[in-house]
């Protein structure tokens, strides 16, 4: 098959299917994952897909999404900045962007089980990482101007432990991250972060 006529498969798999992983398209076409990455480039350049946590998802033309909105957080409506941005991929195909990774555990624990990946940035490296399995940092005193209390991402715990002990803060897991934030905010008040 050339590459073409995977593209063209890809393209029918994918808005069948709305997102699949990579793995998954290397067994079905019969190559390896590599020649899947090159295959799908061009229709993530075309902006047909995106790339996801180990795979890809079909990107909505949906002309009910006002273009404006998608450089605001759907949480706190604060402008997203791509260096802390944090995705969440609902089960109705539908991608939604908070600003920072405060709102954005927020909005996964609104949307519960609709949430069927979630992606953010390591903030030292600023690589796509899995938010399930990123590690939290919290309360350190390095201001980054966005939401409060402020949440970092990162992939490895030993960087996350590294960073605390240089700048305090406290190292959580997802679920604990996610349950600390609204507990903080409880206390502070539901609309601590969004602006007035």
């Amino acid at each position: 098959m050339l590459p073409v006529e995977r593209q063209q498969r890809i393209k029918e798999l994918i808005q069948d299917n709305h997102n699949m992983k990579i793995a998954e398209l290397s067994k079905v076409l019969g190559v390896s994952e590599m020649t899947i990455h090159r295959d799908v480039k061009p229709l993530i350049d075309e902006g047909i897909v995106m790339k996801t946590f180990g795979g890809i998802t079909i990107v909505r033309d949906d002309s009910s999404v006002n273009e404006s909105d998608s450089d605001v957080c759907v949480y706190c409506r604060r402008s997203v900045h791509e260096k802390l941005a944090y995705r969440l991929i609902l089960s109705n195909n539908k991608i939604e962007m908070t600003c920072c990774a405060h709102c954005g555990l927020l909005r996964h624990r609104q949307l519960g089980d609709k949430v069927i990946q979630a992606i953010c940035p390591d903030f030292l490296r600023s690589t796509t990482i899995s938010a399930p399995l990123a590690w939290y940092v919290m309360d350190t005193s390095i201001s980054i101007g966005c939401c409060q209390p402020q949440v970092l991402t990162f992939e490895w715990r030993e960087h996350a432990n590294k960073f605390v002990q240089g700048f305090g803060g406290d190292v959580y897991s997802f679920s604990e991250a996610m349950e600390a934030v609204f507990q903080k905010m409880n206390g502070h008040g539901q609309n601590c972060c969004k602006q007035r």
